[in-house]
């Protein structure tokens, strides 16, 4: 069974929402929408306080290299553009819109009508992907028009889709493929129209029997797309560890994927991709799952981008009594929230609700020089090593000890009987190796 080449760990999966279909959530009446949902520059406003917007209609506009466009989601009345705190409490930039019924922008296909024939050629599809501000779903968020737009000295031979879905709890992915699994094959077929590949390798984790059997059976009717069952073994969807398990190609340290001819993106994308350059449609929604052992029904919910998050939990029964923790993502790599008034972005993919007892870390005592640390790290590295440097200050010692390649996975945290904060201490190296690259840049 195909997988990645060193450590790796498994937690209690924890699938509750996996046989529940997705619900469509319904419109809030008021929306709060950052101008900014991705990696990179910020877009610019090209609307104002006072102006109605339709759904799907352009409202930042992406002006860098690196940006994305933002559409609204919603028909209705944009009261003010001022600052917003998101879930992590920090304040951005966002537009506050009194929502309507819908009344859909110009030329976008609402029908649920699939269209298979693609009309439009690679130049025109990376366009369009730009236009509608499509991102990476897998929790990046980077623009992915860029990653089509590959470099004259580099060759795409082998399209990677990510839906291993490896973290506890999350379950959206796997609802995608099981409900709208011919929409993400053509959006697949796009894709490597516009990356001039002929395979595409769809990776599955063998814990979705389901999804894994209908998937096969879809892509059977489709000319180089591989559905590949994987080994349920986490980090299996990050995304070198995912290349190597699928072309058993190794991306170098500090390298991208397209180092080895590779591109890689996540299967919501896909549809995503579908749903942009077939239906004109620009990102504005996405498939989150509600869960936790507590709550009282795990759901996979069809959530428009600028919902309150409270608004969910609420739908959902409220949070449980012994709620110790709610996270935006998964246990292993989502962060927790201290805002749950925040609203959704397009990257938000769970809502994970934690008792008290299950949020709770392991008392830190002193290492035991065991070594699981460094067994479980899928990148290589001795995350002890790296967590005694950081505690010391010692950044450009923990730069040549390779800190920046840590995919900040949660493995060594995992593992550490001790409870030491292995992950805390090698991203504060992190943050720190960033100022003095920056630094030595301007030199």
């Amino acid at each position: 069974m195909n997988t990645f080449r060193l450590g790796g760990v498994h937690p209690e999966e924890n699938k509750l929402a996996r046989n529940h279909k997705t619900e469509t959530f319904a419109l809030p009446s008021k929306a709060v929408v950052f101008v900014s949902q991705h990696l990179g520059a910020p877009s610019t406003p090209v609307v104002q306080k006072g102006d109605r917007v339709k759904t799907g209609q352009l409202i930042a506009k992406a002006e860098a290299f690196i940006c994305a466009n933002t559409h609204s989601p919603y028909t209705g009345t944009i009261t003010k553009i001022d600052m917003a705190a998101d879930f992590n409490g920090y304040k951005r930039p966002a537009f506050y819109i009194d929502v309507e019924e819908d009344e859909w922008d110009e030329g976008i296909d609402t029908s649920d009508t699939i269209v298979r024939e693609i009309k439009l050629e690679p130049k025109e599809i990376i366009e369009r992907i730009k236009d509608r501000g499509i991102v990476g779903l897998g929790g990046a968020a980077f623009p992915t028009h860029v990653k089509y737009m590959i470099p004259d000295d580099k060759k795409a031979e082998y399209l990677i889709i990510n839906a291993v879905e490896c973290e506890p709890y999350l379950t959206s992915d796997n609802r995608v493929m099981m409900e709208n699994g011919e929409e993400v094959l053509i959006g697949i077929e796009i894709m490597k129209k516009a990356l001039g590949v002929s395979c595409a390798k769809v990776g599955i984790e063998n814990n979705k029997p389901e999804a894994i059997a209908h998937m096969k059976k879809l892509a059977a009717s489709y000319n180089g797309i591989e559905i590949v069952p994987l080994k349920t073994k986490y980090p299996q969807g990050a995304e070198k560890q995912l290349v190597y398990a699928l072309t058993q190609r190794e991306v170098p340290s500090g390298k991208l994927p397209i180092e080895v001819g590779c591109v890689v993106n996540n299967v919501g994308t896909a549809l995503s991709i579908y749903q942009a350059v077939q239906k004109n449609r620009p990102l504005i929604d996405n498939v989150l799952t509600y869960t936790g052992k507590s709550v009282k029904e795990s759901k996979n919910l069809l959530v428009r981008v600028g919902t309150p998050i409270r608004s969910v939990i609420d739908y959902c029964g409220g949070l449980p009594e012994d709620t110790g923790k709610v996270i935006s993502g998964g246990p292993m790599m989502g962060k927790a929230m201290v805002n749950l008034d925040a609203p959704t972005v397009k990257t938000t993919s769970s809502i994970l609700v934690m008792s008290e007892k299950e949020a709770r870390r392991k008392e830190e005592t002193n290492c035991l020089r065991c070594g699981k640390c460094v067994s479980a790290c899928p990148m290589g590295l001795e995350p002890i090593q790296l967590a005694l440097l950081s505690k010391q200050q010692r950044w450009e010692e923990a730069e040549k000890e390779c800190a920046m390649d840590c995919i900040e996975c949660g493995c060594c945290l995992f593992t550490c009987p001790a409870g030491q904060p292995l992950l805390d201490l090698i991203r504060v190296a992190k943050n720190n190796i960033g100022v003095i690259r920056r630094e030595r840049s301007k030199k």
